[in-house]
């Protein structure tokens, strides 16, 4: 049973290239089985989370969190009523666009993309879903739900602004996501449907929780400067009270499944107090809120701030994790000229793409989608080899 303001699924609005109907799946769990058996998923288990992929084998990959956001967002989801297949669909592919080495490679490829329209992972993700998976017969991409595409573009917000006038637009989009939307109209000025909103909440809690974890196995900080935090502190208090004297590993494991269990339980008694307030009655209704229904409360936002910033400076910003970047960097760098310069080195089931080319801006395009799709692995390995 869905609650009303929950995406019904034989209300979707379809897909841009019809199909029939799945006679044993619903439309959003045929969107997420698609973009399981996906290579852009697959691609994610060896690209970088925080640590590079080579760093160790128990760090988390792309992979590994996209899972868990999919985990939370099922929970919070099912908890509030809402479509819990849509909410794991959208959670599953919303960081498909991510390029090799995590933010540090988006930053490289974003600079050198620069003349060409810029780069967005987020953006790049509609373009994977909507164009470069090349598998089905009668389309390209994937040809998910509208509901779907719209989730995965604006699970953050609104990406555009209407001018006074109430047609003018003032922002300027990716042009992954432009072309996408000048295809089927995303509504980009509105907020995504609640099961968006959960998986966007649903990847802020599973990073807060993960990076803790591997910033406590990689030995950047410890539990005592943990214990000096908001939340984690009053977590580990309280484990030291129930088990004294506690075995180290299983401490740290008890302690921040508390903070875990603590964000989780937090956005749903927030969500459900605003949705009992504004009792919306479609999902119509919650896109045209003019805010975000599914958030944490400003207490525990402003605690998570204190421990982001703290994870900031002493794990993204920790003097082996710049080195690391550093290096990342420069084969990111060196890749993409490359590649301009001879896109004969190009596999040959992009040499098609690229004679097809009609300007030197259609070109980078492709030559980015080819570097973001990259895992940590083949970027190094194509770079050792091309490169020396």
């Amino acid at each position: 049973m869905l609650a009303p303001y929950a995406c019904q699924p034989g209300a979707s609005r379809g897909r841009l290239h019809p199909e029939r109907m799945s006679s044993f799946r619903s439309p959003f769990q045929r969107d997420r089985d698609r973009i399981i058996h996906s290579s852009a998923f697959r691609r994610l288990k060896h690209k970088t989370q925080v640590f590079v992929e080579h760093e160790g084998d128990y760090y988390r990959t792309r992979l590994t969190h996209s899972i868990e956001v999919a985990q939370v967002a099922r929970t919070i989801a099912g908890v509030l009523g809402l479509n819990t297949d849509l909410a794991e669909c959208i959670a599953l592919a919303h960081d498909l666009g991510h390029t090799p080495f995590g933010h540090t490679g988006e930053d490289a490829l974003g600079l050198l993309m620069q003349p060409y329209g810029g780069f967005d992972h987020n953006a790049q993700a509609i373009r994977i879903v909507t164009r470069l998976e090349r598998h089905y017969a009668d389309f390209d991409g994937l040809n998910l739900t509208w509901e779907s595409l719209e989730g995965i573009a604006k699970h953050n917000g609104p990406l555009v602004r209407l001018g006074p006038d109430g047609g003018s637009v003032e922002a300027d989009l990716p042009y992954a996501l432009a072309e996408a939307n000048a295809a089927w109209d995303l509504e980009l000025d509105t907020y995504a449907s609640a099961e968006a909103q959960v998986a966007a909440i649903a990847d802020d809690v599973a990073y807060s929780h993960h990076d803790l974890h591997d910033g406590l196995r990689s030995g950047l900080f410890d539990e005592n400067d943990l214990m000096q935090l908001p939340v984690t502190g009053p977590a580990f208090a309280e484990v030291d009270a129930l088990y004294p004297g506690l075995e180290p590993m299983r401490r740290r494991h008890e302690a921040l499944r508390r903070v875990f269990g603590r964000m989780v339980e937090d956005v749903i008694a927030v969500a459900q107090g605003r949705l009992e307030a504004a009792r919306p009655q479609s999902v119509e209704e919650i896109r045209g809120m003019g805010a975000t229904v599914i958030r944490f409360s400003k207490p525990l936002y402003q605690e998570l701030k204190a421990i982001r910033s703290f994870l900031f400076h002493r794990m993204y910003r920790a003097p082996s994790v710049m080195k690391e970047r550093a290096k990342v960097t420069q084969v990111v760098n060196d890749l993409f000229p490359l590649f301009m310069a001879r896109p004969e080195l190009l596999p040959a089931e992009w040499r098609a793409d690229v004679a097809a080319a009609a300007d030197e801006v259609t070109l980078a395009r492709i030559v980015a989608d080819y570097v973001a799709g990259m895992t940590d692995r083949f970027a190094l390995q194509e770079h050792a080899r091309l490169c020396g």
